[in-house]
C-alpha cells in the first residue's frame, strides 16, 4: 500500500461553531509507476450538508477507484456514511468531483474542530456481474445463468437473495469462476424490491449488491384461472356424456334379479 499524496489543508468556518480542517490523500493499492493524484479543490456549505469537490486524476484514463470520505470524529477509523456524489466504488476520474455529506445526519448535534479525509485505492473488484438485467421479470422455480468476470479465479463468493433487507435464499461457497446456474426457490413470494448480494468468502467487507428487480409466479395467475375452468368444463362435459338416458350415445347393462322363489 502506498501513500501518494496529502494536500494542504483547507480551513473552512461551518454553521453552529464548526470548523472544518479538509485534507485530502490517495492510498493505492497497486506497486505500479501509473501516478494517480487525488485533491480537495474546495468546500461548500449548503445548510446541515458539506460538498467536497475534489479533482481524481490519473494517467490511466480507464482505472476506476474505491473513494471514501473519513473524519477526525473517530479519528479517521471507519469511513463515512450518510454519504452520496462522487463516492463509493467504480469513480472515474476527472475534475470536480463531489462528495456531499449529511453532518447533522452522521453526527447529530457536535461542535467544534473537525477534519475531512479523502481515500481512494484502485476498483479491482472481485466479481462483476456482466449479464444481469434488474428490468427483467425473473419467475420463481425457474434457473437463470449468472456470469461475471473474476477478480479471484481461486476464489469463493456466497450468492445471496434479498427481499429489502430480510434474506430469503442464500447459496453458499459457490465457485469465483465466473458462471453460476442460479436457481429461484419456488417458494419466494412474487414481489419487486429483490437484489443480490454477492459477498467475497475470504473478506466479507467485499460486497456487491444489484438494484432491484422483480420476480415474478411461474404461472401468471389469470392462466392458472383458465386451466382450472377448461379442466371443470373436461369433467362436467363428460359427466353429462355418461349419464344421458334418451340420446343412445352409450348403453348400460342390466344386473341379473335374484332367483325365482320356489313354489309352495
Amino acid at each position: 500500500m502506498k501513500l501518494l499524496q496529502y494536500t494542504n489543508p483547507i480551513t473552512s468556518p461551518l454553521k453552529g461553531g464548526l470548523r472544518g480542517v479538509f485534507l485530502a490523500s490517495l492510498v493505492i493499492l497497486s506497486f505500479n509507476s501509473i501516478a494517480q493524484t487525488v485533491a480537495i479543490s474546495w468546500v461548500e456549505i449548503a445548510g446541515t450538508k458539506i460538498i467536497v469537490h475534489y479533482d481524481l486524476e490519473t494517467s490511466n484514463p480507464n482505472h476506476e477507484f474505491t473513494i471514501s470520505l473519513f473524519s477526525s470524529k473517530d479519528n479517521f477509523s471507519a469511513p463515512l456514511t450518510k454519504v452520496t456524489g462522487d463516492v463509493g466504488n467504480e469513480i472515474k476520474p476527472g475534475k470536480d468531483k463531489k462528495i456531499i455529506w449529511d453532518v447533522v445526519a452522521e453526527l447529530g448535534s457536535f461542535k467544534g474542530d473537525l477534519e475531512l479525509e479523502v481515500r481512494g485505492k484502485i476498483f479491482v473488484p472481485f466479481m462483476k456481474l456482466t449479464n444481469f438485467d434488474t428490468e427483467k421479470k425473473y419467475k420463481k422455480g425457474k434457473s437463470y445463468p449468472l456470469t461475471w468476470t473474476s477478480g479471484n479465479m481461486g476464489g469463493q463468493i456466497d450468492i445471496e437473495l434479498y427481499d429489502g433487507q430480510t434474506r430469503v435464499h442464500s447459496d453458499r461457497n459457490v465457485a469465483n469462476s465466473g458462471k453460476f446456474e442460479w436457481v429461484i426457490p419456488g417458494s419466494v413470494k412474487p414481489g419487486s424490491n429483490y437484489r443480490l448480494k454477492f459477498t467475497d468468502t475470504k473478506n466479507r467487507e467485499e460486497v456487491i449488491y444489484t438494484k432491484e428487480f422483480k420476480i415474478v409466479p411461474k404461472m401468471p395467475m389469470p392462466a392458472k384461472v383458465l386451466i382450472g375452468v377448461a379442466a371443470a368444463g373436461g369433467i362436467a362435459g363428460a359427466l353429462m356424456a355418461g349419464g344421458g338416458g334418451g340420446g343412445g350415445g352409450t348403453t348400460t347393462t342390466d344386473l341379473p334379479g335374484p332367483p325365482p322363489l320356489p313354489g309352495n
